[in-house]
């Protein structure tokens, strides 16, 4: 059964048992609606004025320029070796393990510089649920594999192809990439990241059509 929005709701809504702290995590290709998944769910859940979900993206784990031109990998950003995963990794089980300490913050990631941004996104203790949303959470080698052991659950993004190429496109535009540059980019870099993210997407628990996002009218 396809699933809709008020159906995401419930099934994260019901993640959180017995006091702990649960993460969700929402993977998918560049471009396929992460971010926007992420925000509405933490909005709708939130709507009732207890801010209890929190919302943490790995794109805050970017490799800084400077260390990616260090090691020669600035024509693969956004590739899995230029995050930093292990970092990302060892956040999550702090988040899951400090459940009922201090605030925990985490790094964000500013578009208009392309740069990580330290200490941007702070994790209250009241939270009971945090989504995090990045390409690489079902991804199996490396220090992923330590990613995923802290989720409690992870949901793969789906989206119509030609739309996300067109979205992701728009985005480099957005930023400041011109046409050419940002058509080159997408249809190289990322999409040879799009194409490992999707072969991921069999080790998702829930996958997420594009139609679950329209699926509520008051969205």
């Amino acid at each position: 059964m396809v699933p809709t929005f008020d159906d995401l709701l419930a099934r994260a809504r019901s993640l959180p048992r017995d006091g702990h702290r649960a993460v969700l995590g929402i993977a998918g290709s560049p471009g396929a609606g992460k971010t926007t998944l992420a925000e509405r769910l933490v909005r709708e859940l939130n709507g009732s004025g207890d801010k209890w979900v929190a919302h943490v993206p790995m794109d805050g784990f970017h490799l800084a320029d400077v260390e990616l031109d260090r090691l020669g990998l600035r024509d693969r950003k956004g590739a899995p070796e230029t995050f930093d995963a292990a970092g990302y990794a060892a956040l999550l089980r702090r988040l899951r393990e400090e459940a009922d300490g201090d605030i925990v913050y985490a790094p964000g990631f500013e578009r208009v510089l392309e740069q990580p941004i330290a200490g941007a996104v702070a994790v209250e203790p009241t939270a009971r649920l945090v989504v995090t949303e990045g390409n690489y959470l079902l991804l199996d080698t490396g220090p992923w594999v330590r990613v995923r052991r802290q989720l409690d659950e992870v949901w793969f993004c789906e989206a119509d192809e030609p739309e996300r190429v067109r979205r992701l496109i728009a985005r480099h535009e957005e930023f400041g990439k011109p046409h050419e540059k940002a058509v080159a980019w997408v249809l190289g870099t990322d999409q040879r990241n799009a194409d490992l993210v999707a072969a991921t997407r069999v080790r998702a628990d829930l996958v997420v059509p594009a139609t679950a996002l329209s699926s509520r009218q008051r969205l």
